[in-house]
């Protein structure tokens, strides 16, 4: 028998599948984003709200940039969608889905969903967040999904950590790395599968997580159902979706998108003079700092006098410090009211008072970790438009 939530996600793969057999039928209406050929159709996926569509095939959904003015945690049905291969698995039998975990370790495991739900789960809010999430205002531009700021999203994970199963299958010595590898797949053999790895003291510091829950429900099926990695503080290219492959490895991994893919230039911000090549190059890894305005848009226009600019800030991991906002393109800064700490992985919100005099303003804000890092005034730049964190600047008009 079959209980009443097993039939809904049963019948929601089922329309999910039917979805996007019909994508172009759920094109709804257009946006435009704000950079040189930014406009993008709005869409709607079983699951989902209407999204910013990137991609059908592979499919590639940015959230509106406004869900974030509505609270620090993003629902599941407006988070955003990345992948990297077509073939999506949209017919995954939870009752037969299984983890395989091998490699250099001394009992090999294959668990079921229900055996994987039976060890003690923890909970962690954390930022997912796209390595190219705002590629599209790179200057010069650069080659990728031209992303706006919605590549990115918050939740609240629950699940294992990965370090509970693979002290169950026994870790050998001398291991170095761990990889992983989820269910979709290429659908050329002259695609390389999508498999990403992680240095065994991190894969095993507790955080790093077996997620199969998302803000108390399952796993979207396209936010990687029913089990996905959660790699806090890192970039979603970790974040492998659909993950049904663990391995534990003596060597260091080098598949493509390891070895070629998702890299930086191995500099202390990660990026070089624009236009140029790197000398040499690292994986990507934590996020750098960031922050933005949410309840007012670039362009608008709002009566003189008192009004509250509110907004988010993350990082890496330190966790936030200081939120500063300016509303004279940077001549002076005013510290803002952070809000609730939801954890050093997490959204933090903020708010801030302010008197606008009749007239243009440049309104800025700029997030300082724990660790002191902060926000440069002026983008950085590499070739895969990766790492931006730039202090935003939103341009209104009190009037």
């Amino acid at each position: 028998m079959l209980d009443r939530r097993e039939l809904m996600m049963r019948a929601g793969m089922a329309a999910l599948a039917t979805g996007f057999g019909s994508f172009r039928a759920l094109a709804l209406d257009t946006v435009a984003l704000p950079f040189d050929n930014g406009e993008r159709p709005l869409l709607k996926y079983p699951q989902k709200r209407t999204m910013i569509g990137l991609t059908s095939r592979p499919p590639q959904l940015e959230t509106p940039f406004s869900v974030f003015n509505d609270g620090p945690i993003t629902p599941n049905n407006a988070f955003f969608v990345r992948y990297h291969l077509a073939d999506v698995p949209l017919d995954i039998d939870p009752d037969k889905f299984t983890l395989e975990i091998k490699g250099k370790v001394d009992h090999p495991l294959k668990l079921s969903l229900k055996e994987i739900k039976k060890f003690p789960a923890i909970e962690l809010v954390a930022v997912n967040q796209c390595s190219g999430n705002s590629r599209g205002f790179s200057d010069p531009r650069v080659a990728g999904g031209q992303l706006g700021n919605g590549a990115m999203g918050n939740a609240r994970w629950r699940g294992v950590p990965l370090k509970t199963v693979l002290d169950k299958a026994g870790v050998q010595q001398g291991t170095k790395q761990v990889t992983f590898g989820g269910m979709d797949g290429p659908v050329s053999d002259k695609t390389p599968d999508f498999v990403k790895a992680l240095d065994i003291d991190h894969a095993r510091d507790g955080e790093v997580m077996l997620a199969y829950g998302m803000n108390g429900d399952d796993l979207p099926v396209l936010n990687g159902f029913p089990l996905r990695l959660v790699v806090p503080g890192y970039y979603g290219t970790y974040w492998v979706k659909h993950l049904n492959e663990i391995t534990v490895i003596d060597n260091v991994f080098d598949g493509f998108w390891m070895k070629s893919a998702y890299r930086i230039p191995d500099t202390p911000c990660g990026c070089i003079e624009p236009g140029t090549a790197p000398k040499a190059t690292i994986p990507i890894n934590r996020f750098t700092v960031r922050s933005f305005i949410t309840n007012v848009t670039d362009g608008a226009k709002l009566k003189p006098g008192g009004t509250t600019l509110k907004g988010i800030a993350f990082d890496g991991g330190k966790g936030i410090k200081e939120v500063a906002v300016s509303i004279d393109g940077g001549e002076t800064w005013t510290p803002a009211k952070l809000g609730k700490d939801l954890g050093k992985y997490s959204f933090r919100e903020w708010k801030l008072a302010v008197k606008l005099a009749a007239g243009p303003h440049e309104l800025k804000v700029r997030a300082t970790n724990n660790a002191g890092d902060t926000q440069p005034t002026d983008p950085n730049w590499n070739p895969a438009g990766y790492l931006r964190n730039v202090v935003e600047t939103v341009r209104i008009t009190a009037a």
